[in-house]
């Protein structure tokens, strides 16, 4: 009688054991599901995929094929106020654009007179993006402003033959 009652002790113990560890195991996979996804969300905001060729700017252009247009001049720009700003924050930035002479629409938009005929185009993408972000927010993240202006820059022309926006000599006052 006594080895039957133990019998059944560890019988029940046993299947306890089996009921938790199945749920032990379903929490465990469903939050690592949870930590994948969240990982694979920030890994696509911060562009670190491998492979991604339809960001802008992520085709590998050769020096040899790369033509840069500088805009003459030094763009004065109205920063967005920061919560609690009382007073304008000003950019002084000289932009840059590297555009691709092999893209088929290099003859059309991108010769020396061509851009030049469209600089106000671009300088008012420019002044668009720009103002719509703080002086921190540049500081911290110009790579992102570069994007969006290369983005709004590509959709005005209708073509990717301007593959990357630089910055140079850029200060706030």
């Amino acid at each position: 009688m006594k080895k039957n009652l133990l019998s059944l002790v560890i019988l029940s113990l046993l299947v306890v054991n089996i009921i938790l560890t199945s749920i032990m195991l379903f929490s465990v996979v469903g939050t690592n599901k949870k930590t994948a996804a969240i990982v694979t969300d920030i890994a696509g905001i911060l562009s670190l995929e491998t492979g991604d060729a339809d960001t802008p700017g992520s085709a590998e252009v050769s020096m040899a094929d790369t033509k840069n247009y500088d805009i003459a001049d030094r763009l004065t720009i109205t920063c967005k106020r920061a919560d609690g700003e009382t007073k304008d924050t000003y950019c002084l930035v000289n932009v840059s654009l590297s555009m691709n002479t092999q893209d088929p629409d290099y003859a059309t938009f991108g010769t020396p007179e061509a851009m030049k005929e469209n600089e106000s185009m671009v300088k008012s993408e420019v002044i668009s993006v720009i103002s719509s972000y703080t002086a921190e927010e540049i500081k911290l993240d110009q790579d992102a402003v570069c994007e969006e202006i290369l983005k709004k820059v590509q959709d005005r022309f209708g073509s990717k033959f301007i593959y990357k926006v630089y910055f140079s000599n850029i200060m706030f006052g």
